[in-house]
């Protein structure tokens, strides 16, 4: 009888935490439902669909897939901007993450006005996620264009084959925007550095390892969960900035008459599948490298 009691205690003791946790992300799955699953298949019903708003309502004409083959097929600009999107993407997202590293390396040491450092490099963070982004975009505070002005960049580039001149290009034009979503994943990569047990860098030190060898042996394969984390955050943050030519356009295109809500959906989610393949892609190589790293 004691046994039969302690397991029923144990059971609605796992019961009750269960519940609370339900509890805790209740409030998310409802606001996931409500405001991002509801939209979502809203969306997709439009996509498949000629929508016209007239004063009574918004009409739905049934077109099948005739959305999605316009944007794909006769649509040379939004397939060019997906192109722009995907190269600038694997640009950008290897060049946020050694930045973010080396910083974190740096502000994990122990200096002064560490503090202040840290705040200096989460700064841009805030100023990217207002409206103060789109007037230092207009500005040219978010560029360089005079780099890739140089005779010098401009013979370089000129050498260079054409499907890597495009990258290189964004990059000297656009290396300055690119450092500043640096700030969370720097926090993420500090906290990752700061759970490493300092006697482990001791023993390598007292069997004669070096520095460098510490870092590929010790620091890089204890941050790997971190660079999946950042990698997936560094896509998510820049496929949804404001200042995306691919959201611009597919903006623009609601409004239009020779686009409107009908094929602007097609195209968003034809963006959002493109994105999907990107986090999975990036996320199978970096899982694949941690793997590798950890044996």
């Amino acid at each position: 009888m004691t046994v039969r009691r302690t397991a029923r205690r144990e059971i609605s003791l796992r019961a009750r935490e269960a519940l609370y946790g339900y509890g805790f992300i209740l409030i998310w799955v409802v606001g996931f439902a409500l405001f991002t699953l509801l939209p979502l298949v809203e969306t997709f019903l439009y996509s498949r669909n000629q929508v016209t708003v007239t004063a009574t309502g918004i009409t739905l004409n049934f077109v099948e897939w005739a959305n999605y083959t316009r944007a794909l097929l006769t649509d040379p600009n939004f397939v060019e901007l997906l192109i722009g999107y995907t190269i600038e993407t694997l640009v950008s997202v290897p060049i946020v993450l050694i930045f973010a590293m080396i910083i974190a390396l740096f502000l994990n040491v122990r200096f002064k006005l560490k503090g202040l450092f840290r705040v200096i490099f989460f700064l841009p963070i805030v100023i990217t996620s207002g409206p103060v982004i789109k007037e230092l975009t207009a500005q040219g505070a978010a560029s360089a264009p005079g780099i890739a002005d140089i005779p010098a960049v401009v013979e370089f580039l000129a050498e260079l084959p054409s499907a890597v001149r495009t990258p290189v290009q964004y990059l000297l034009t656009s290396f300055i925007l690119i450092l500043w979503f640096s700030g969370v994943q720097i926090l993420i990569y500090l906290a990752s550095l700061q759970k490493v047990d300092r006697s482990i860098y001791e023993a390598a030190a007292i069997d004669g390892a070096s520095g460098w060898e510490a870092f590929w042996k010790i620091t890089l394969p204890s941050l790997s969960t971190a660079t999946v984390v950042n990698a997936i955050y560094t896509i998510v943050t820049l496929s949804h900035f404001s200042e995306n030519r691919v959201i611009q356009y597919i903006y623009n295109q609601t409004y239009n008459v020779q686009g409107g809500i009908g094929y602007a959906s097609a195209m968003a989610f034809i963006y959002f599948g493109l994105m999907i393949l990107l986090l999975a892609a990036i996320y199978f190589f970096l899982m694949q490298w941690a793997k590798r790293e950890s044996r």
